[in-house]
C-alpha cells in the first residue's frame, strides 16, 4: 500500500488553474475525490473518476474517507484546510483509528479566506479576531467585540449577514463598520462595506445591485469606543438575568482567580445556579469549556439565556442534582462548587472525577458549608480565605456602607498522589 494514500488539497475561488504543480499532480493522480458540488464543479466535465461529495453530518463523510484506505484519494478543501477546514478533522480521525496521519496524509494548504481579506482590507493578520460561524451559533462573535478590534468571520450563507446585524444591533454595537467580501481570489470578487443599520434592514437578493454570495467572508471593524465587556472575570451583576441566586462581582473575580483557567480545559460548574461562574471561565479563552450542573428549572433557563447573550452558547448544561447528575460526564481539569457541598457524596464524586493536577474550588455563605469546608481543608489540605465586601449604597441624601454576606472560600489541587478514579464507581 501507497503510505501516502490520502492528499487534501485547499483550493482557490480561481479553481485548478490556480494550484501549484505540486497540488495540481495530487488531483490529477487521484483515483477518488472528495469535495463539496462547488470543489467538484472545478474539475473538468470529461473526468471519470469518482467524485463524493460531502455528506451530513461531516463525519460520515470522513468514515468513508478513510473506508477507501489503500486507493489514492484527494480531497478538495476551500483555502487552507487546517484553518477551521476538513484537514484537522481528517488528522484526529486517522489519530483515533491509530493511523498515522503525518505518514499518511500529505496537505497542501492555499491561500486561507482570512489572508486574503487581510490582503484587500488592509489588516495585520496577527492584530485580528477569527471565528467561523459555518453551522456555528452567531452569537460566538460576541466576545471579540471590543473598542478597535477587526474581526475576521467565515460566513454559512447569504443570510449570516442580516442575521449578525439583528444581534449587534440589539446588542448596542450600531457602529461596527461591517464587509462583505465574497469569491476572494476568483473572477467574481466584491467587497460591500457599510455600517450595522444598513445590514439590519438589507435584503440578502439585493445588495449594492445584485445578491449576496454564498461564498464570503465578513470583516467587522469596532470603533475605538463602544459598549461591550471585558473578558477578564468579574462582569456586572446586571450582565446577569437571575434570580438572587449569583455569584456577585467581587466574589466571582476572586473565585475565577482562584480557579485559574487555562486554555482548553473543562470545568465543572456544580450548583451553576444562573451560570456566573461557567460563563466566565469560558469568556476567558475560546478553547475552554465548561458543563453547568443545576437542579432548579428557571435557573436552567437562565443559564441558557445568560451564555447565548454573552457569546458563550457551548456552554454543557445539565439539568439535575448532584452528585447523581456528575455519572458520565467527562473529566474537569477545574471544579467549582457553588451549591450543595452539604449534600451527601458532593464532595466525593467531584474529588474522585478531578484530574490530577487539578483544581476544586468551594464558596461557602453558610454556617453548615463552612463547617463542612474546614472538616474537608484539614483532610485534603489546600488554602482558605474569608472574603468579605462591602458596597456604598445610598442612605437617605448620602452614602453608607452595605456588607454582602461573607464567603469563606477553599482551594485545593489534587496532586497525582491522590489518585484518579472512576467517580461513578464511587457513586455505586
Amino acid at each position: 500500500m501507497n503510505k501516502h494514500w490520502l492528499s487534501v488539497v485547499g483550493i482557490g475561488d480561481d479553481g485548478l488553474i490556480g494550484l501549484s504543480p505540486i497540488a495540481r499532480s495530487l488531483v490529477d493522480q487521484a483515483e477518488i475525490i472528495f469535495g463539496g458540488k462547488r470543489h467538484l464543479a472545478m474539475l473538468p466535465a470529461t473526468d471519470a473518476r469518482q467524485q463524493l461529495v460531502w455528506q451530513s453530518p461531516f463525519r460520515e463523510s470522513i468514515d468513508q474517507i478513510i473506508s477507501h484506505r489503500g486507493q489514492q484519494v484527494c480531497v478538495l478543501a476551500s483555502g487552507d484546510p487546517m484553518c477551521y477546514g476538513v484537514g484537522s478533522g481528517l488528522h484526529q480521525a486517522l489519530l483515533a483509528q491509530d493511523l498515522m496521519p503525518l505518514v499518511e496524509m500529505t496537505i497542501l494548504p492555499a491561500p486561507s479566506a482570512f489572508s486574503l481579506a487581510c490582503s484587500r482590507l488592509g489588516w495585520n493578520y496577527s492584530e485580528i479576531e477569527t471565528v467561523s460561524l459555518c453551522g456555528r451559533d452567531l452569537n460566538l462573535v460576541q466576545p471579540l467585540l471590543y473598542p478597535g478590534a477587526k474581526i475576521l468571520a467565515l460566513s454559512a450563507d447569504q443570510h449570516t449577514p442580516m442575521q449578525l446585524a439583528q444581534i449587534l444591533q440589539e446588542g448596542g454595537f450600531n457602529a461596527v463598520q461591517m464587509t462583505i467580501l465574497e469569491h476572494l481570489g476568483g473572477s467574481q470578487e466584491r467587497m460591500v462595506s457599510e455600517q450595522i443599520n444598513y445590514w439590519v434592514k438589507a435584503s440578502p437578493e439585493q445588495i449594492s445591485g445584485q445578491a449576496i454570495a454564498d461564498l464570503h467572508t465578513i470583516a467587522l471593524e469596532c470603533p475605538g469606543s463602544m459598549p461591550g465587556y471585558s473578558r477578564l472575570p468579574g462582569l456586572p451583576d446586571d450582565a446577569y438575568i437571575h434570580d438572587g441566586q449569583l455569584t456577585k462581582q467581587e466574589i466571582r473575580t476572586v473565585t475565577l482567580a482562584s480557579l485559574a483557567p487555562c486554555p482548553g480545559q473543562l470545568l465543572w460548574d456544580v450548583g451553576a445556579g444562573n451560570g456566573s461562574i461557567a460563563i466566565e471561565w469560558l469568556r476567558s479563552h475560546p478553547r475552554n469549556r465548561a458543563i453547568a450542573i443545576e437542579q432548579h428549572p428557571q435557573r436552567l433557563k437562565n443559564i441558557v439565556v445568560n451564555a447565548t447573550k454573552l457569546g458563550v452558547p457551548n456552554l454543557q448544561v445539565i439539568g439535575g442534582q448532584a452528585p447523581a447528575a456528575l455519572i458520565n460526564l467527562s473529566p474537569p481539569d477545574a471544579i467549582f462548587i457553588g451549591g450543595g457541598l452539604t449534600i451527601p457524596g458532593v464532595f466525593e464524586a467531584c474529588w474522585n472525577a478531578l484530574k490530577p493536577g487539578g483544581k476544586l474550588v468551594a464558596n461557602g455563605v453558610t454556617v453548615e458549608t463552612e463547617q463542612l469546608i474546614l472538616q474537608l481543608q484539614q483532610q485534603y489540605g489546600g488554602k482558605l480565605a474569608r472574603i468579605a465586601i462591602q458596597r456604598a449604597e445610598p442612605v437617605g441624601k448620602f452614602l453608607g456602607w452595605k456588607a454582602l454576606n461573607p464567603v469563606t472560600q477553599w482551594l485545593t489541587e489534587k496532586n497525582s498522589q491522590q489518585g484518579f478514579h472512576n467517580y461513578w464507581q464511587v457513586l455505586g
